[in-house]
């Protein structure tokens, strides 16, 4: 077997500690993270995940084609007939695997951060690559209140649409956002009753955005959304609740239990609770794209110096920040250290390097047990200490994206206040 996979490495439950405060003290604060792969069964993969092609059903066709990577994930994948471990991402230290959910909770301040640690008790964001070859379905995630009912937690989110995975925009480049102004809700109460009529026509009430790669949005919960096709990078809230609101798309049929996953049972028929579970004013803003388009923006004026830091997810959720995120690009042969104010998960899209001497490279190709050099976890200490990245490439950028917990960035840009 290949010393290079992940079922080639020993899973341990014991020892986590010390193993990774050993791992620490090497690394500069680092711990190597394993891909972690998702399969959706509604959903068609996109192929730009650098995902081997005989790979993409690897769960079996009955779980449906892997379409996400997550990043840093100490969440629980809420799939049907999910494996236990499914969305959790694990640390790799030498020739031993554990998940960076054990890590966290045995290691708590020293991996998250005090201030994270005392209030969340765990690393409660995560990130991930959406890859689709077409649109999903118009939907809307639970905010904390609604997801409580349910025993779970709200789920803002972002997008980011990095141009390494964008080659190509697939089937439908656009996204749905919102609903027109002036729609009412008796009109997606119509929607809901047409359900098993075919189309229900939710998309007649909407309106669609072009999505340019390198830009992003900040998406707030109960805010209806039906992403295009462009592979997207998501910082988002520790959480995979949502309830899909159109019944038919490309043709394929949306059952109505994607609706009402994360609602209580005796509403799972009852319209007009379907309907108020929307933000309607959010939803129905007529300055929707002015109030959560996101713009790349320099954290500080570094080009002179071979590379260039620049925030792509930043902005507030109800005058809370819940998450941001950083692309940073390192110019061939530059080396430099970047310092920040709390932990992140960091993945490489594009060239070749190092992090804090470590190899730092992104595949071309990736098996579905392989490991790989493109991910990493940084702890808060290690990140206010400072991370060394040197581009060993002589002719291409070293291009690195790394998202952030809540309220760790106070310089952050502002945006427009979202709702929650």
């Amino acid at each position: 077997m290949s010393t290079n996979t992940v079922t080639s490495l020993k899973v341990v439950s014991k020892k986590v500690k010390s193993i990774v405060e050993a791992t620490l003290q090497e690394t500069g604060g680092l711990l190597r993270l394993a891909p972690c792969w998702v399969p959706r069964s509604f959903l068609q993969p996109g192929k730009r995940l650098k995902l081997h092609p005989d790979d993409l059903y690897a769960y079996g066709l009955n779980r449906g084609g892997i379409d996400e990577r997550w990043f840093a994930s100490t969440t629980p994948a809420a799939n049907e007939n999910r494996t236990p471990d499914e969305g959790l991402s694990y640390v790799v230290a030498g020739k031993v695997r554990f998940t960076l959910q054990e890590a966290v909770a045995e290691c708590g301040a020293s991996i998250v951060g005090q201030k994270i640690w005392s209030k969340y008790r765990r690393w409660p964001v995560y990130s991930k690559f959406f890859d689709n070859m077409g649109p999903i379905p118009h939907h809307m995630h639970q905010s904390a209140k609604q997801a409580k009912l349910v025993g779970q937690e709200g789920k803002p989110e972002s997008y980011y649409f990095p141009p390494q995975h964008n080659n190509v925009g697939n089937n439908f480049p656009y996204t749905f956002f919102g609903l027109e102004p002036g729609t009412t809700k008796a009109q997606v109460r119509r929607c809901l009753e047409n359900w098993n009529k075919g189309d229900n026509g939710i998309l007649d009430l909407s309106k669609a955005y072009r999505l340019q790669p390198g830009t992003g949005w900040l998406v707030p919960p109960c805010i209806l959304h039906a992403p295009g096709s462009l592979c997207t990078y998501e910082p988002q809230w520790g959480s995979d609740v949502f309830g899909m609101y159109q019944s038919l798309v490309e043709g394929r049929e949306v059952p109505w239990s994607l609706l009402v996953k994360d609602v209580p049972k005796k509403y799972h028929k009852d319209l007009d609770y379907l309907v108020d579970q929307l933000d309607w004013d959010a939803n129905v803003d007529p300055n929707f794209k002015d109030n959560h388009f996101l713009e790349p923006i320099s954290v500080a004026d570094t080009a002179a110096q071979g590379f260039v830091d620049r925030w792509i997810v930043y902005g507030k959720v109800d005058g809370q920040q819940l998450f941001t995120a950083k692309e940073l690009t390192v110019e061939p042969g530059t080396k430099c250290q970047i310092k920040d104010t709390g932990a992140y998960g960091l993945i490489c899209v594009q060239g070749r390097g190092t992090i804090n001497g470590l190899p730092l490279n992104s595949p071309k190709l990736i098996r579905f047990t392989e490991l790989t050099e493109d991910e990493f976890f940084c702890t808060e200490d290690g990140a206010r200490a400072g991370v060394t990245f040197e581009n060993l490439s002589a002719t291409e950028p070293l291009v690195c994206l790394r998202y952030f917990g809540p309220e760790v960035n106070p310089s952050a840009p502002e945006l427009k206040s979202a709702k929650a």
